[in-house]
């Protein structure tokens, strides 16, 4: 069997700016809650049986606790966030699995899954349906991969070494060199991605980077320019690196997921057809009458 993970959160973001508006019966905004169904629906015509989705319930994290510059949703347009709860609901009735996530983030169940689905001796292959750069992390060889449904790209673990220069193990040491932008921490002054992918492929994780430049493999300390500097910044600020790599890192929770079995799918429930009249899509509940089991 493979499984499918689903990062709700980013597939709410792509088709809110997107796809064109819609509203529902109530005159709410629900064009993004109505292309995450369809996409949804499309993968289980498509033969996806085992799926879980997961979503920013609330915005905030512990993360938040730990770095006041990390992303808070402050800028999420209130015609999106109010489309969380309906999208949870929604494919709570379309009988999906969903995680929405609180003290954690969507990132943070997707890689737990991931790392309950991968240890099941049942399961071929964990999808990862997601582009963000975090879950890079979670990949393992061709067992644990991810996938740009977007672009239609399957990234394995030579795919990480490829776009990132080191391998997923160290993509959270990879992240503390560099910053997250899109998370909302810097990095360290000076490192970028071709520094910190060196000096990481050789090393592995930060804390087996030599604070001493004199003590960097020659070949390290010759392929990275401005190598002393970049090793001064890094043996000063060894409590800041530490916790971008905490912030980098995706907690897992095994109790998440407590049986891959969980994840299949077997029809929608009632109150499916009701969720898709208020989203004045009946033709979404047809096509999920078609798929159900026991439907002709």
């Amino acid at each position: 069997m493979r499984v499918h993970l689903l990062d709700g959160t980013y597939e709410l973001f792509r088709h809110h700016f997107g796809q064109p508006p819609r509203s529902a019966d109530d005159g709410r905004e629900v064009g993004a809650t109505y292309g995450v169904v369809t996409s949804v629906v499309t993968m289980l015509e498509g033969g996806v049986t085992h799926l879980g989705v997961a979503t920013d319930h609330v915005i905030t994290s512990f993360r938040n606790q730990l770095w006041a510059g990390y992303k808070t949703g402050d800028e999420v347009p209130d015609s999106l966030r109010s489309q969380f709860d309906l999208l949870e609901d929604v494919l709570g009735a379309l009988g999906v699995v969903v995680w929405p996530t609180v003290e954690v983030e969507a990132d943070d169940a997707l890689a737990s899954a991931a790392s309950v689905a991968a240890d099941d001796a049942g399961v071929d292959q964990v999808v990862i349906c997601t582009p963000d750069k975090d879950l890079a992390q979670c990949v393992v060889g061709r067992r644990v991969v991810q996938l740009d449904r977007r672009k239609n790209v399957v990234t394995d673990e030579e795919g990480v070494r490829a776009k990132f220069g080191v391998l997923p193990t160290s993509i959270p040491d990879w992240l503390a060199l560099v910053g997250d932008t899109a998370d909302g921490f810097p990095g360290l002054p000076g490192w970028g991605k071709r520094s910190a992918a060196v000096a990481l492929a050789h090393y592995g994780h930060l804390d087996e980077i030599p604070d001493d430049v004199e003590h960097w493999d020659p070949a390290v300390r010759k392929a990275i320019r401005g190598a002393d500097r970049l090793a001064a910044t890094l043996a000063g600020e060894r409590e800041l690196v530490g916790l971008f790599h905490t912030l980098a890192t995706l907690r897992i929770d095994r109790a998440l997921l407590p049986r891959v079995a969980d994840l299949e799918w077997h029809g929608p429930t009632p109150a499916f057809e009701e969720a898709c009249r208020h989203l004045r899509a009946p033709g979404l509940a047809d096509r999920v009458a078609r798929l159900a089991p026991g439907s002709s």
